[in-house]
């Protein structure tokens, strides 16, 4: 009876806070929304499951977790250092044709190996066509591909993506 009341007031909750804060408390656009994805999915459940903390500490923890997203999402937007400071910025791991990043790949901890898979998940038959690969402040990988032209250094979608292969 506990876990079924304890269940039910805390998915209200969820749904209260999700509704206030918007669909960005889903997102997985930076490390720090993936981290309070844990943060509130551990919150949850330790809630449910456990007599301590009580409902309402559970509750109240949400209510932080939250709040704590929704400004610093907005400090985000409004701040450079504080953006800086809680996302971690993409890096290239593969040029042009496909050309592997020795350098971006060990500062990322990327093998051979790993590439190879992300092109495979991506369809990627010829590795020529590959414009950039690129890991995500969030840890996961984008593949640029097929495109006729070639994608140029300046282009917008590679803005603030480290590359240390210059």
């Amino acid at each position: 009876l506990w876990v079924f009341c304890s269940t039910l007031a805390m998915y209200a909750a969820v749904l209260v806070f999700v509704r206030v804060a918007g669909v960005r408390s889903f997102a997985e656009m930076s490390a720090f929304d993936l981290a309070m994805m844990v943060a509130i999915g551990s919150t949850i459940a330790t809630t449910i499951v456990a007599k301590t903390p009580s409902l309402m500490a559970g509750g109240f923890a949400l209510l932080l977790l939250y709040g704590f997203q929704l400004v610093v999402s907005r400090w985000r937007s409004l701040k450079a250092p504080v953006e800086s400071a809680v996302d971690n910025r993409p890096i290239r791991l593969m040029g042009e044709g496909g050309r592997m990043l020795a350098e971006n790949m060990r500062v990322a901890r990327v093998t051979e190996d790993d590439l190879r898979r992300i092109v495979r998940s991506a369809n990627i038959v010829d590795y020529t066509t590959i414009q950039a690969v690129v890991m995500e402040g969030t840890g996961s990988v984008n593949v640029l591909h097929g495109h006729s032209e070639a994608l140029a250094d300046s282009a917008w979608v590679l803005e603030n993506v480290r590359d240390y292969s210059a």
